[in-house]
């Protein structure tokens, strides 16, 4: 049996890796790749060639989704347009309704489909905050502390609560939802890796959070596997091990600079308001108290776990930026 597969958010560089990884497996006939904005493959920009996917124009915040999915007969769905920072055009109402408005659309046209028999949806560890009362490790399911307040991380709780309804609705759905730690690598671009790519890193006075990273291929192989066979529930996605900011400042040779939280919090705000790095309040707590996740229910489902370490993904980072950190 081939399959037919909708990816959305095949304008960024995760997803269009996506597209481009199944559009290449026999077992699939179409891919189906949708984004307000064409993949940079499509554009004078290159980038990541996708193969045989078709692309199509579509906000998912529009109804227009379901006529794709309705009129493709598409039978798995890779949800990847999580946006994880505000454009300086759009601002953060802009993201927040292409997230979760998006994806509510998305889920509407999937329960209102016949054919759709599995779907697939990126999340994030960040559902889970970062609070100095967290465990030592969070596996799926520990309920946070304190749940997420502000941008990305709300917003991914929020999907996360709409998508468990519509797996109530549609038992007979195969759900998967993956909560990535950050993605690092090569191709990264993203509010942490904009941080790391600068020469001094303000950091808060008195925290060294520990921190952990997915490498982009692993990340990848992850959402093909899903994207592939029936593996329902949610999982941690990580490499294994942490670093503490630290150590990734002495690996990127680069020099701390430590601030009271206010201080930090205000710089934040200033390079925010410049375009330059995004410290958002979520991403303020998470340089103060930190994350680190389980990912063993993940391997143990897969009989697989990531090639890269968070050590080793953080360092393929680093090589693919020497030389260009500002």
């Amino acid at each position: 049996m081939t399959h037919t597969v909708l990816v959305t958010g095949v304008s960024r560089h995760v997803g269009a890796r996506v597209a481009s990884v199944l559009a290449a497996d026999p077992g699939i006939s179409r891919v189906i790749g949708v984004d307000t904005v064409p993949p940079p493959s499509l554009t004078r920009d290159g980038g990541i060639s996708l193969g045989r996917t078709e692309f199509v124009r579509v906000d998912l915040r529009s109804p227009d989704i379901a006529q794709v999915i309705a009129a493709a007969d598409i039978d798995i769905v890779v949800h990847m347009s999580l946006v994880s920072a505000p454009s300086g055009s759009a601002g953060r109402a802009s993201m927040k309704e292409h997230n979760v408005i998006g994806t509510m659309q998305l889920l509407g046209a999937c329960q209102r489909s016949s054919t759709v028999r599995r779907v697939v949806v990126r999340s994030t560890t960040a559902v889970y905050g970062s609070s100095p009362k967290d465990p030592a490790v969070f596996t799926e399911d520990v309920v946070p502390h304190d749940s997420p307040s502000h941008g990305y991380a709300k917003d991914a709780a929020e999907v996360e609560g709409y998508v468990r309804g519509f797996a109530r609705r549609r038992p007979d759905v195969t759900v998967s939802t993956l909560r990535f730690a950050n993605f690092m690598g090569p191709g990264v671009d993203s509010p942490l890796t904009r941080y790391f790519s600068q020469s001094v890193l303000p950091s808060v006075f008195g925290f060294d959070p520990r921190l952990q990273f997915v490498h982009e291929d692993d990340a990848v192989e992850v959402l093909r596997r899903m994207a592939l066979d029936d593996h329902p529930g949610t999982y941690n996605v990580t490499g294994e091990g942490v670093l503490l900011l630290s150590q990734c400042a002495r690996r990127a040779g680069a020099i701390t600079l430590p601030l009271l939280s206010p201080a930090f919090r205000l710089l934040g705000e200033a390079a925010r308001g410049a375009g330059l790095v995004d410290f958002s309040p979520e991403q303020l707590r998470l340089l103060c108290h930190g994350r680190v996740v389980d990912g063993t229910k993940l391997a143990a489902e897969l009989g697989w776990k990531p090639k890269f370490t968070t050590a080793a993904a953080f360092d393929d980072f680093l090589r693919s930026r020497r030389g260009v950190r500002s």
